[in-house]
């Protein structure tokens, strides 16, 4: 048996490195960018390919976590997911680079429905809130990894180079930290074939809505901020990846905090302020696109948008009448619209009118969280789901 310590440090390592192969490539988009002469709607249609796999994987990802348990996804998937990295980096043309980055989604989402599924049954162990902060390890990797990028830019490494330093890393955490899992009883049901074509209820639905507004956010953070810093800021070449920094940074410490605060405050309060800190922190960006108060805007979302998955899938796996790994599945199906059509809308937008007016249509969306919080607050308690 498993003690609950060494799960949760294996769980915490596993969270940990997808974030840190999450941030290693955004923190190099830009020189993808500029290595491909892509214009910003190009760079929307490749970037189009993580949220599309992402989203196309969900029935499979799914399948495979009731079929074979999560366990078994998460050390597959995981270690595919540092291979393809190495593909990225190794990208000779823009159509390779959107195929590579394509799978690096699906695969990228494997990993999301499985460890999540891993965390929230040890959450339940637990009997207390705990994914807050393993997803504070996702976004402190995250921080790690775009100041890693920030040095690999520095010394001059290339993506490939850069990249081949996370697959040796990936490697060595997947093998000292895979026996921190448990397995888990296949489901055979039927009902699983199904799922996908499932109507959520009420409540998943608006959980969905409120994740759909946070995702929308953090793809536009994840893809557009270092070419906000490089087009619109014009920062110095070291600076650029500054902006991304500060965001991961503060999502990291939000993350940490969220289950304090939520305890504290209640989860419909910290929802509600994450929505109106995201968009005052966009705002100021747009308003004032000067290198320190556009790095003070981004950490500003950062730590709005800190809270609202974690939270989502906390409320998620309140549910009664699905299994955790579905009711995960539903929020994440609807969640991931909005990382499947931020980053790409931000492009075509920004070739249409300019990258600040994209930023200023995700300041809105960021208030929709708010919003979609006030309406959905009544459903949104443990005996409601």
């Amino acid at each position: 048996m498993v003690q609950l310590k060494t799960r949760r440090i294996s769980a915490g390592a596993f969270f940990f490195l997808t974030g840190l192969c999450f941030s290693s490539w955004a923190s190099r988009i830009p020189d993808f960018q500029q290595k491909f002469s892509l214009s910003e709607g190009q760079l929307g249609s490749v970037l189009l390919g993580l949220p599309l796999g992402s989203l196309l994987a969900l029935p499979l990802a799914t399948w495979a976590v009731i079929k074979f348990g999560s366990r078994s996804v998460v050390m597959v998937g995981l270690s595919l997911y540092v291979l393809v990295l190495v593909g990225i980096g190794f990208s000779m043309d823009a159509f390779f680079l959107s195929v590579m980055v394509f799978i690096f989604g699906m695969i990228g989402n494997m990993m999301n429905i499985s460890l999540n599924t891993q965390a929230l049954n040890l959450e339940k162990d637990y009997g207390r809130n705990i994914l807050g902060s393993l997803h504070g390890l996702w976004s402190l990797a995250g921080f790690a990894g775009a100041g890693v990028g920030g040095l690999m830019v520095y010394l001059q490494l290339s993506p490939y180079q850069h990249y081949a330093i996370i697959f040796l890393v990936g490697l060595i955490v997947i093998f000292i930290f895979r026996n921190g899992f448990v397995d888990e009883v296949p489901d055979k049901t039927s009902s699983v074939r199904g799922l996908v074509w499932r109507k959520p209820d009420e409540t998943l639905l608006k959980l969905g809505m409120v994740g759909f507004c946070g995702m929308m956010c953090e793809g536009c953070m994840f893809d557009w901020s270092g070419v906000y810093m490089n087009k619109v800021v014009q920062a110095p070449a070291y600076l650029v990846p500054t902006g991304y920094i500060a965001y991961m940074g503060a999502m990291a410490i939000g993350r940490f905090a969220a289950d304090k605060l939520a305890h504290r405050f209640g989860m419909i309060r910290v929802l509600q302020g994450s929505g109106i800190m995201i968009f005052t922190g966009l705002i100021l960006s747009i308003t004032y696109p000067q290198v320190w108060v556009v790095i003070f805007g981004f950490l500003m979302v950062g730590l709005g948008t800190a809270a609202v998955v974690p939270l989502c899938f906390s409320l998620a796996a309140n549910s009664t009448s699905l299994p955790t790994g579905i009711a995960i599945a539903m929020v994440s199906t609807i969640s991931f619209f909005g990382f499947l059509l931020g980053p790409p809308l931000i492009g075509f937008i920004a070739e249409w009118i300019g990258l600040k007016a994209s930023f200023a249509l995700m300041s809105l969306v960021g208030l929709m969280v708010t919003f979609w919080v006030w309406v959905g607050k009544k459903s949104f308690t443990p005996k409601a789901i």
